[in-house]
């Protein structure tokens, strides 16, 4: 296509589902930035990390769920043009919540549709994924030729529903309005790689959040496993150069739009093993890389163990106290086994060829990841939790409460090392003396290095000790 940069967004009205999410938002901005009319975003979210730019820009931001048909009836009426990126289940403990995943990702494209086909809205861009065509199995250089994933070979709802909802979107496409204004409905899927940036809010906290504990011990393959990703930037290029593709006015294609019915991979088309590709943002945080590897049979027993626990735990699914899973079998597939996709495509028929490379869209995301750490709480990792806090535990109940099995043998201990219970006590007074003191040094020291988390320091160096004393000296050091 040669369209100008604008073509098919000046002057229109907009609808982004799902758009006070990472990409969502990045969308709506951009189209703001290119002259549309008005852009809505249409988010369960009340506030998000964009509410403010949004507000700034001039976004209309609508609450609602897209499973609800009036909220989407709300949103989409006035529209020219929809982007429906909104879905659930895509990582961690959503993955295991069947039934809101069928109503996020199949009710609420139906609700989509036929929104768009009750209003006359005459374009509609789907955010799909990989895993309509992807299952486990290896795919080097794959193209849109390939055929759906069969349905009942999913490992997990999310690639089910999601390929589900592709098919129902790309068969709605030239659909006639039901004002019988001559309106059709053009539709297209566009099918990203695993998507980063700055702001990223599935993928990156919770590995990062797994690096900082130190419970990223492994890595699945044998490192020649190579996947893609995508900048987010990028991702953002390839949705509106697919919105234009459905253009039914253009000189010389009228009523033909070139994307219409089509699906496309989306990535920077740089394949990589994902660990590989993650150990310069690891490196820059300060946080250990994985040492050992794991061969995928191996990463599926224990991501099926996972699995089985946190189905039984599946009432709590949704408490903020409950952690995520360390790994589920579906991104085992993910991260441990070759597919990766040409966007070959996309060059051709949409123009799309990646803004922002790898090197760039990395370096952007460390800047952004080594900044937010720079305003959080540091500290050690969850093993040392583990033995400072059992430790001291242990302490106080070898020097003053009785002995009672199964624990007479800490009493044993305790006496062999210190040889009375006098001794026993007065370590344990020192100790946690010792733990005061530094908390308290903690709190005088953080209000000129971190006063945004001097009560943090405080209470993790009270808990901690030196285990989190040391944190805050490198960070004063710095």
């Amino acid at each position: 296509m040669h369209l100008s940069e604008n073509e098919g967004i000046e002057g229109n009205v907009f609808v982004v589902t799902g758009g006070a999410g990472f990409v969502g938002a990045a969308l709506c901005l951009e189209l703001i930035r290119r002259g549309a009319r008005e852009v809505r975003s249409l988010d369960l979210r009340v506030s998000s990390p964009c509410s403010l730019l949004f507000k700034d820009a001039g976004v209309v931001s609508i609450q609602g769920d897209v499973s609800r048909k009036k909220d989407v009836e709300k949103a989409l009426h006035g529209a020219n043009c929809v982007f429906h990126l909104a879905s659930y289940g895509m990582s961690g403990k959503e993955m295991l919540q069947v039934g809101r995943v069928d109503e996020v990702n199949i009710c609420g494209t139906c609700n989509v549709l036929d929104a768009c086909h009750e209003f006359g809205v005459r374009r509609l861009v789907y955010v799909s994924t990989y895993n309509v065509v992807y299952g486990g199995k290896e795919i080097v250089n794959g193209n849109e030729a390939l055929p759906y994933f069969p349905l009942d070979d999913h490992v997990d709802s999310y690639g089910r529903t999601k390929s589900v909802a592709e098919q129902l979107v790309l068969k709605s496409n030239g659909r006639a309005s039901k004002k019988k204004n001559g309106a059709r409905l053009y539709t297209c899927a566009i099918r990203p790689a695993a998507i980063y940036g700055p702001g990223e809010e599935r993928h990156f906290p919770r590995i990062i959040s797994f690096a900082k504990m130190g419970l990223l011990a492994f890595k699945i393959g044998d490192g020649r496993v190579k996947t893609d990703w995508v900048y987010v930037d990028n991702l953002v290029l390839a949705l509106i150069l697919a919105s234009m593709g459905l253009l039914d006015d253009i000189p010389g294609k009228e009523g033909r739009p070139i994307a219409a019915g089509q699906p496309y991979f989306i990535s920077d088309g740089s394949p990589v093993d994902s660990f590989e590709f993650l150990r310069p943002l690891l490196q820059s945080l300060d946080y250990d890389l994985p040492k050992t590897a794991i061969s995928v049979p191996t990463a599926l027993l224990l991501a099926r163990i996972f699995e089985v626990i946190y189905t039984l735990l599946y009432p709590w699914l949704n408490r903020s106290w409950l952690p995520q899973p360390m790994i589920l079998p579906a991104e085992v597939y993910k991260v441990g086994v070759t597919h990766y996709f040409s966007f070959l495509k996309a060059k051709e028929e949409l123009g799309y060829i990646p803004m922002v490379n790898p090197r760039e869209g990395m370096a952007a995301t460390i800047s952004y990841w080594q900044e937010k750490k720079r305003k959080s709480l540091d500290g050690p990792t969850i093993f040392a939790w583990f033995f400072c806090i059992i430790g001291m535990s242990l302490l106080f109940y070898a020097a003053f409460m009785p002995p009672f099995w199964p624990l007479e043998w800490v009493r044993s201990v305790a006496l062999f090392l210190h040889r009375s219970l006098t001794g026993v006590r007065v370590a344990f007074i020192l100790a946690a003396a010792a733990h005061v003191v530094e908390a308290v040094y903690a709190w005088h020291l953080s209000k000129r290095v971190d006063p945004g988390n001097s009560r943090g320091w405080f209470w993790q160096t009270l808990a901690l000790g030196i285990f989190s004393l040391r944190f805050l000296l490198k960070r004063a050091k710095s």
